[in-house]
Order: structure tokens, then sequence, then C-alpha cells
């Protein structure tokens, strides 16, 4: 198991704040299936089945937020309201008016919502208590905020913030393809998105293609800068680094897999691989963030 999407905050290091209390602020938040009226449920999940809300490895923190969200398109209410309006003008010998229809949807709604389909997922959250890290698999910084909000929600006061740099990422990435260089320990690979600030906002896309220097300097001097970034670290991950701090696209390459170890079972292999990911990401980020130029102090 690994995370895909890096969505990164900072927690001072060595944080002291045990498993055990994490366990207990979550448990007023642990996850309950969502009843037949409810259209939307969130909480704190076991990330193993039948275990704890926080599931520890190596001193490293596992997390999981679980969603429960009803499917109940608007366009599906509208149409059985409008089939409900249609009688009721038959019956009263007058259209319903604005205020009328907007009841009559708010009914329908209600009546669907215990036949909606339900949809589950799973948002992971990882904490590093050592080296001061909070990381979530989210896409969006608005899934993370889901995560984010309830974890403070549970924990007071909470040391957490995100994570800012020295230097822009994107000044920093547009840098490193216009003089066709990487930083230490990283590679350059064959995707990237440059885009201008102007009006236009006119963008180019590289997907799975050679970026050749020339063309790239081309693209920059005619005033578009880097917003996304594929790369290697130590060829062992390769990710690609946004305009935001977001990482993307996170993938172990083959040189990590070939030194797994042999496991057993499903918990074994579980927490190989806990042991495997946080070890790698951790350094992984420490080196990143030396490239653009270190943490920023407040």
């Amino acid at each position: 198991m690994w995370f895909k999407n890096l969505q990164i905050y900072r927690l001072p290091t060595n944080w002291d704040f045990a498993p055990e209390k994490m366990e207990e602020a979550l448990q007023s938040q642990a996850f309950t299936p969502a009843s037949s009226n409810e259209l939307l449920r969130q909480g704190w999940d076991a990330p193993r089945p039948n275990g704890k809300l926080v599931h520890v490895v190596n001193k490293q923190m596992l997390m999981m937020l679980g969603t429960e969200k009803k499917l109940l398109p608007s366009s599906v209410i509208n149409q059985v309201a409008k089939a409900k309006a249609v009688e009721l003008e038959e019956q009263q010998g007058f259209p319903p008016g604005k205020k009328a229809m907007k009841e009559l949807k708010e009914r329908v709604a209600e009546e669907l919502l215990p036949r909606a389909f339900t949809i589950r997922s799973n948002t992971w959250t990882w904490i590093d208590p050592v080296n001061g890290w909070l990381v979530i698999d989210a896409a969006s910084p608005a899934k993370a905020d889901e995560v984010i909000k309830l974890l403070l929600k549970a924990v007071d006061r909470m040391p957490l913030e995100s994570l800012r740099v020295q230097r822009s990422p994107v000044a920093v990435m547009t840098g490193w393809l216009e003089s066709d260089e990487a930083p230490y320990n990283f590679t350059i690979d064959q995707d990237t998105e440059l885009r201008a600030t102007g009006e236009s906002r006119a963008a180019v896309r590289y997907v799975k293609h050679s970026l050749d220097p020339e063309d790239i300097r081309r693209h920059i001097a005619s005033g578009k800068q880097c917003t996304r970034l594929a790369m290697t670290w130590n060829s062992r991950v390769s990710f690609v680094l946004t305009e935001t701090l977001a990482i993307k696209g996170v993938k172990p390459l083959d040189v990590i897999k070939e030194g797994e170890t042999v496991t057993y079972s499903d918990d074994e292999r579980f927490d190989n691989d806990i042991v495997l990911m946080t070890g790698e990401l951790s350094k992984m980020l420490t080196d990143v963030v030396e490239a653009l130029g270190g943490e920023a102090k407040a």
C-alpha cells in the first residue's frame, strides 16, 4: 500500500503525542454507517479489519477517514418532481407556483433518499511524529481539508501548519527546466506543464514526451512558467511536483520492490508496506524541501 497523492503539513519534530492519546481523541468521531435519511456521514475508521483507529508501525501512525455519501442526482429529483407537479396541476386546476415547486422538490428528495445508492470512500492520513510530517493521500486540497477539520476538532491545540518553503515552486521548477539540470538526488522525467501568467493563461503540456531544452527555453522566454513537473527521487520514487507544493502520482520504482522482504500474511504485508513507504517518503520530502530552498520560518 502506497499513498498516491501527498498533501503535506508540518508538525514539530519528535512531536510528543502518544498513539494511545490519538486513539482516545478520535473515538468521539469514530465512523458509523449513515442512516437511511442521511446524505453524508464521515468518521474515523480502523485501517485494518477489527483493528484500532490508529495503526502504529515503527512509530509511524496511520489513520483512515471513512466517508459514506448517498448518490441522489438533482436531475432525478427534478424528473420525479415534474411528474408530481403534473398530477398536482390536474387535481387543483393550475400549476404549482415557485414556492410550492421548491417544497415539492424537497419532499421528493426526502422520499428518494432512503433508496439512493451509497458510495463509500476512504482518505488515508500518515503522521510521522519523529520527523514532523503529516501527509494526507488526497488529490485535492478540499478533500484534505475535510480530514484536517475533523482532526483539529478531535485533537485540541494540535500544532499543525501547512508546509512552507523559502522559494516559489513555480520559479524553482522553471529554473530547473531552463538550465536542464535537476537538483541533487533527482532526475527530471517526461511530463510537465508550462503555463503563461498573463490573461491568455496559455498552456503547453508534455506527456511522456522528451523535454527538448531548446523548446522548453523558447516557451519560458515567451512568458510561460512550470506549474507541474514529473521527477524521480534517488532512482526509487517517481512523482509529479505541483505549483501548490502538492505531490501527485507517487509511484515506487522497481529498485524498491526488489528489496521487499518476504511476508506471509496480509497483516505482515500491510505493515511491511507502511514501513517501506514511510521510510522512503520521509527522506524524499526532506530532499524536496531542501531543493526548494528549505523551510520558510515564521
